[in-house]
């Protein structure tokens, strides 16, 4: 397809990085993350591919909830610089070519915010109206508790103007009243003013409790519960809220809310995107695309497709998630799926049934301590994976080959872990890991000053970070990067109708993506058994081959469309279909190793055959490793093994064709 359609929808192709600024880089030495520093660091980005940066709140805040209970919403937190570093940050990452989005969190405000300070003064304030009141307090729907470890109502009473006020999330976080026409015309204001310093977008935070129904009455109290974050969205049109004591006042539709939003961000700017956490059922989520329209949030998360993935890792069996890929819906022309491994809260389960999330505790978080809410894991993808490089990088393969726009959560490119001594969600938003040094290269400070502590031991930063990473062509960051550039190469992937292929094994997920006549197939081998497939590709044509883009290979197809692939213990292929002549170099068309020139030796692949194994082969393949590092130096040969006689380096060895063993922690 033209390069030239896929840029006037940056997002469908981007790959999204999300960072904390406070946990990113400390560019002053006071022990915080800043934009100072994390402006320094903007060029691992570049290198890494990223095209567009997620920033988690950087507002004034007390910071009770990691910056989601604002105080301002027109500021910079002090603590993490000035609005002048800030425009610094923006200015410097789009001349690397990089876009930003950030958080917008306009469900609530903090109860420190001169809003609701003003509000809780007298009933009489012009803020009063701003936020949710009721004379009495409304019972409780214990599902509508969104943490139930701190909070057990959803109704907390202010001494001050003898009223409960209405808080979805903690009592230090006041819902605001978006059924006043005020309130929206200041959120409004909000996306504007943050647009006008460059933001390409916003990543809206529990969209479906944006418009919250709360009914109530002055004879009864009364609340008609929204459901939790794992519930049902909010009911809109013809709800009824009393803010203050007065009259009724009708709700506004969240759908009508969401096309406001964007409809004026179109207008401000036509490019700018609205990334959507919706955590509910397909046919409920759908709707928050606009349906058909495509005019309301731009992209969705699936929570459902990463919630199957775990499944199927677990049970080392790729059928959950191909049902779950079967199953989803395809959004509108204009609009995308997210996609993700781990993001900044609890990794949720809540839309497994309760055997299947047990079936996932006792694979990854079989201690309680690992688990939160008794929903979800507060672990990172690596330490639940025992740090088998092979399995980690084939879970990051599916992400950039699964179809929809790829996000990563800070740190994921280099394999860390988290910290569990660290309350909560807090376990995994750990400084950031650049050296192997004092403090892991964030800060100079004295480690007491942290917000959260460095993460120690095996996924500590002597073991797992950026700089040994850089050197090491086995690597996870070099793995990833190179996962990028082919996925930016492969429009298929982002653009293209997919379909899930039967394997005839249970273990294998294998599917492709088309687009104007050009196909790429990718395969992932969710088990620990080698195993070989036969794919029926009769459409394609006799006469094309399967050339391997993520290492050195050719499959050629049969007289009759078929292609016999090896998959070698949790590999991976991405394989795209194309005339011989147009086919992508492979090794056998390159010079000879050392010269610059030279004659090209022959290209012969078996008819129906392959040349090359699965996930392990050479240039960054998955040899099995620690998550942090595979083995220092090594490079594999056919079939994952490295080098002559087996040697994989520092800490594990392979026989010829195998692959190795947990090899050394060199980061």
């Amino acid at each position: 397809m033209r390069l030239t359609f896929t840029s006037d929808l940056w997002w469908k192709n981007a790959v999204v990085y999300c960072l904390d600024v406070e946990t990113y880089a400390d560019g002053n030495g006071d022990g915080i993350g800043d934009f100072r520093g994390a402006t320094e660091h903007i060029d691992h980005l570049e290198r890494l591919g990223v095209t567009c940066i997620w920033l988690m709140p950087f507002f004034p805040t007390p910071d009770r909830d990691d910056g989601y209970d604002i105080s301002d919403f027109y500021g910079i937190d002090p603590r993490l610089g000035t609005l002048g570093e800030f425009v610094e940050f923006m200015r410097t990452a789009r001349d690397r070519g990089i876009r930003v989005i950030a958080d917008l969190v306009v469900n609530h405000t903090s109860d420190q915010h001169p809003w609701f300070k003003e509000a809780r003064s007298t009933k009489d304030s012009r803020y009063r109206d701003w936020y949710i009141w009721s004379d009495t307090p409304e019972p409780d729907d214990p599902k509508g508790v969104v943490f139930p470890d701190k909070e057990k109502s959803l109704w907390e009473y202010d001494k001050g103007s003898g009223q409960y006020y209405y808080h979805r999330f903690y009592r230090f976080q006041p819902d605001l009243n978006v059924a006043n026409p005020d309130v929206r015309d200041e959120i409004a204001r909000i996306l504007g003013f943050w647009m006008e310093l460059g933001l390409s977008g916003f990543r809206v935070d529990a969209v479906p409790f944006l418009v919250e129904d709360v009914s109530i009455k002055e004879e009864t109290a009364k609340e008609e519960s929204a459901g939790d974050r794992a519930g049902k969205p909010a009911k809109g049109k013809g709800a009824k809220a009393k803010p203050a004591g007065g009259k009724e006042v009708a709700l506004p539709d969240v759908h009508e809310f969401m096309r406001d939003m964007r409809a004026f961000m179109n207008r401000r700017d036509g490019s700018a995107v609205l990334l959507g956490e919706v955590n509910l059922e397909y046919p409920d989520l759908l709707k928050f695309f606009g349906n058909d329209l495509g005019d309301e949030v731009t992209m969705c998360f699936d929570f459902i497709g990463m919630q199957r993935m775990y499944l199927a890792l677990a049970r080392e069996d790729a059928r959950p998630l191909a049902q779950s890929l079967k199953d989803r819906p395809a959004p509108p022309r204009d609009s995308h799926w997210a996609t993700f491994v781990r993001n900044h809260d609890e990794l949720t389960l809540d839309k497994l049934t309760e055997k299947e999330r047990q079936e996932v505790f006792a694979a990854f978080g079989p201690d309680k301590d690992m688990q939160l809410y008794d929903r979800g894991l507060r672990r990172r993808l690596p330490p639940m994976l025992d740090g088998d490089l092979r399995k980690i990088k084939m879970v990051y393969s599916l992400l950039f080959s699964l179809p929809g726009t790829p996000v990563l959560f800070y740190g994921e490119e280099i394999g860390m872990g988290e910290n569990l001594k660290v309350e909560g969600r807090e376990s995994v938003r750990t400084p950031m890991q650049w050296t192997p040094h004092r403090n892991g290269g964030f800060s100079t400070a004295d480690p007491e000053t942290f917000r959260n502590p460095m993460v120690e031991g095996e996924y500590g930063p002597e073991n797992v970070n950026v700089s040994a990473q850089r050197r090491d062509p086995d690597s996870l960051l070099m793995w990833i990067t190179k996962l990028v550039e082919q996925y930016r190469g492969c429009p298929e992937l982002a653009w293209g109708e997919y379909q899930v292929l039967d394997t005839g094994e249970p273990a294998v997920l294998a599917h492709r993506a088309d687009i104007d006549g050009t196909t790429v197939l990718a395969l992932h081998n969710f088990s620990g058994e080698k195993v070989s497939v036969e794919l029926d590709l009769g459409d394609l044509g006799d006469g094309q081959v399967l050339t391997d883009l993520l290492l050195d290979g050719t499959t050629e197809l049969s007289a009759k469309g078929l292609a016999s692939v090896d998959l070698d213990p949790y590999g991976c292929r991405w394989m795209r279909a194309s005339e011989p002549e147009l086919a992508p170099a492979d090794k056998a068309d390159g010079p000879q190793r050392g010269k610059v020139g030279g004659a090209r030796a022959a290209k012969s692949p078996a008819k129906g055959g392959t040349k090359a194994r699965s996930g392990a082969a050479a240039k960054g393949g998955t040899a099995a490793a620690k998550s942090g590092a595979a083995s220092k130096g090594a490079t594999t040969a056919k079939g994952g093994a490295s080098g002559k006689g087996g040697s994989s380096g520092k800490g594990g060895s392979s026989g010829k064709g195998g692959s190795s063993g947990k090899a050394a922690k060199s980061g």
